[in-house]
C-alpha cells in the first residue's frame, strides 16, 4: 500500500539522525594534563573543598552539618577521580570515606561531638561554631591530600587501604592546622596615610 506523500509528513522517521549540533562540532578534544598540572589542579580543588567544609561546619543544626561535610567530601572524591581518570562509584566512595574517617582521622570523632554540642542552647552553639569548622576543614583537606597521593601512585577506590595512610593523614592535618594558625597570627600591618605618603 502506497502512502500519500502529503500524509507522510506527520509520520516520524525511523531512520537514525546523524546530524551533529554546532556545540558538539565546536567542542574541543579533551586535553591530556601533565602530572604537574594535574597535581596543581587537584591541590587547588582540595583547598577549595576544605574551605567549603569549614563553612558547612557552621550550619547551626546538629547532624545536618555533619551530613553537609560528608557530602562535600564525597563530591571532592568524585572530582579528584575525574582529574585522575579513576572510575568512581558513589557507593564505594561513601564506603572509602567512612572507612578513612573511622580509622585514620581521630578528629572525626570530634566532628560528631562538636555537631552534638550545637544542641546545647547558646553556649553549645557558640563553642561548636569555633570548633566544628576547623575540624571539618582539616579533615577534608587531609582526605583530599591522601587521595591525591593514592591516585598519583596508580591506585583506585577499590584498592584504597585507609590504615596505610594514617601517618600521612596525620601529617596533612597538622599541616592544615599550622597553615590556619599562621593566617590568624599574621594579620596585615596597618599603614597610616602619613607613612604611606612619605615612603
Amino acid at each position: 500500500m502506497a502512502v500519500d506523500p502529503a500524509c507522510r509528513e506527520g509520520i516520524p522517521s525511523m531512520a537514525p539522525k546523524t546530524t551533529t549540533t554546532e556545540a558538539e562540532a565546536a567542542a574541543p578534544e579533551p586535553v591530556e594534563l601533565t602530572p604537574a598540572a594535574r597535581h596543581e589542579m587537584a591541590s587547588k580543588l582540595v583547598d577549595r573543598f576544605a574551605m567549603w567544609s569549614g563553612v558547612a561546619g557552621l550550619v547551626p543544626i546538629p547532624v545536618i552539618d555533619v551530613a553537609a561535610v560528608a557530602g562535600l567530601q564525597l563530591q571532592l572524591l568524585r572530582r579528584l577521580s575525574q582529574i585522575y581518570n579513576v572510575p568512581f562509584s558513589e557507593n564505594s566512595g561513601k564506603a572509602v570515606i567512612a572507612a578513612l574517617a573511622g580509622t585514620a582521622i581521630p578528629a572525626t570523632s570530634g566532628i560528631g561531638a562538636a555537631s552534638l554540642l550545637k544542641s546545647v542552647p547558646i553556649l553549645g552553639t557558640i563553642a561548636s561554631g569555633f570548633v566544628m569548622p576547623a575540624l571539618a576543614a582539616g579533615a577534608t583537606f587531609a582526605i583530599g591530600k591522601a587521595f591525591i597521593q593514592h591516585f598519583e601512585s596508580g591506585g583506585t577506590l577499590l584498592d584504597f587501604n585507609p590504615p596505610d595512610y594514617r601517618e600521612f593523614i596525620k601529617a596533612q592535618k597538622e599541616k592544615w592546622d599550622s597553615r590556619s594558625r599562621a593566617k590568624v597570627a599574621a594579620p596585615e600591618a596597618p599603614t597610616t596615610p602619613g607613612r604611606a605618603a612619605n615612603s
